[in-house]
């Protein structure tokens, strides 16, 4: 680019300057400002619909368990679950169009930058050349050495005004990359909860599955599926009893200084939302004649069926198991216990899915399983137990006691008495 010294060049320089510069793209920003709009009427509208599902869910949750309540529940929570897939779609769409934007003015900016810079070099070296003519040439060439000097002055201004533009369109272009590196960030949070959505949806079809074998069992009949309750209810008892009978014998010891103080913190909840519906030791659930007159050996948590489970510290996944498999035995459902390095050990109960292996090691808040009412459980809900790890063990129960129960072949946890640990003591 050629400059020269004279004000009519300078409407040139100015049209030639980053400031009017605009990149042509195949979609323009108001086309993706439109579909930014869309998509976010539609998570909004979605949203609306999970809400309405949510309070559908808790009036059958204050209901009687009944084979209809259910059958309603789980066709709600799968009305609810696509819901949210699809809104988790909708903003991981909404962000690529926001990136998309980004990448426009980013790349935009980096070209006006660019111009800008080039503008500069042919301005400097103007300049230069300008200063080193001899005061002879000055004199032949311009009118006055007074309007020579007056020339470089404006051409100097003006080259400290495009690079302070240069300098604030190079602070903005850095914004925008930390903006999209945001974007991008959440982008993949969005696309780690649509895979445990999707996973949820699994877990539900699993339930799906099973409360259709239950409906085949009672064939519809309500009195058959209230039996089917009762049966089950005096099958816990058997199995609590036979529990009970073993651990008043057991010999499990552990050193109580070999386990970390009692405070807040220690472990996480295994829930993202917590709702206590039992707490741990002698509840009034517990005294109406629950658990063979013995307290409550953990926490529920209020979870609707197929919530991710995480793991509340992290640890070795000592084993996992699924009474239900053993007909006629409803005690713990689908199981985890974790082994944690500071001398605890947390049980996961009542599970539709168990989602890691024996032997695997996890990292704190990772996703273990997915929240059921599978064993024993009037509805969909966590039992979290606490133990010191020294004290329990898994084992097969037929092995260790000689009450024999229907859940003789089953494989659950087992504990002394004292490796019982309030939970609530060690959550945050």
């Amino acid at each position: 680019m050629n400059l020269f010294l004279s004000r009519g060049v300078w409407f040139l320089v100015l049209c030639a300057t980053p400031f009017a510069f605009s990149i042509v793209v195949a979609e323009t920003r108001e086309e993706l400002e439109r579909a930014v709009v869309e998509h976010n009427s539609t998570i909004e509208t979605l949203n609306k619909e999970i809400e309405k599902y949510e309070q559908e869910l808790n009036g059958i949750a204050s209901q009687k368990q009944t084979l209809q309540s259910t059958v309603n529940s789980l066709e709600i929570q799968r009305k609810q679950l696509q819901a949210k897939i699809n809104a988790t779609k909708s903003k991981i769409k909404t962000l690529e169009l926001e990136i998309k934007q980004l990448d426009q003015d980013i790349h935009s900016k980096g070209i006006r930058i660019e111009n800008g810079k080039e503008t500069l070099g042919a301005i400097a070296r103007n300049i230069d050349q300008t200063e080193k003519k001899s005061f002879v040439e000055a004199i032949l060439g311009e009118s006055s050495v007074s309007s020579m000097w007056a020339e470089i002055e404006i051409t100097q201004q003006f080259e400290r005004a495009m690079r302070e533009n240069i300098e604030e369109l190079v602070y903005s272009k850095t914004t925008l990359t930390e903006q999209r590196a945001r974007s991008e960030k959440k982008r993949a949070d969005l696309l780690l909860e649509r895979k445990t959505l999707v996973e949820q949806e699994q877990s539900l079809s699993i339930t799906v599955r099973e409360q259709k074998n239950l409906l085949s069992q009672t064939k519809e009949k309500e009195s058959a599926f209230q039996e089917l309750l009762e049966e089950k209810r005096v099958a816990k008892i058997a199995f609590e009893n036979a529990l009970e009978d073993l651990e008043s014998k057991l010999m499990y010891t552990y050193d109580p200084s070999t386990l970390p103080k009692t405070g807040g913190g220690i472990l996480q909840w295994p829930l993202d939302a917590v709702k206590v519906t039992q707490y741990f030791g002698n509840t009034k659930f517990a005294r109406s004649g629950a658990y063979s007159g013995r307290g409550h050996n953990g926490i529920d948590l209020r979870a609707a069926l197929g919530t991710p489970v995480k793991a509340a510290l992290g640890g070795v996944v000592e084993g996992t198991g699924n009474s239900d498999s053993i007909r006629g035995c409803y005690s713990y459902g689908k199981w985890i216990l974790l082994r944690h390095p500071n001398g605890l050990s947390t049980l996961y109960a009542h599970l539709s899915q168990v989602g890691v292996e024996t032997g695997s090691s996890v990292p704190g808040g990772a996703v273990i399983g997915y929240s059921g009412f599978t064993g024993y459980a009037t509805g969909p809900h966590l039992h979290f137990g606490v133990y010191a790890s020294d004290g329990v063990k898994i084992v097969r129960l037929g092995d260790v006691t000689k009450k024999l129960t229907p859940c003789s072949n089953a494989i659950v946890p087992v504990s002394s008495f004292g490796a019982y640990l309030n939970p609530i003591d060690y959550l945050e």
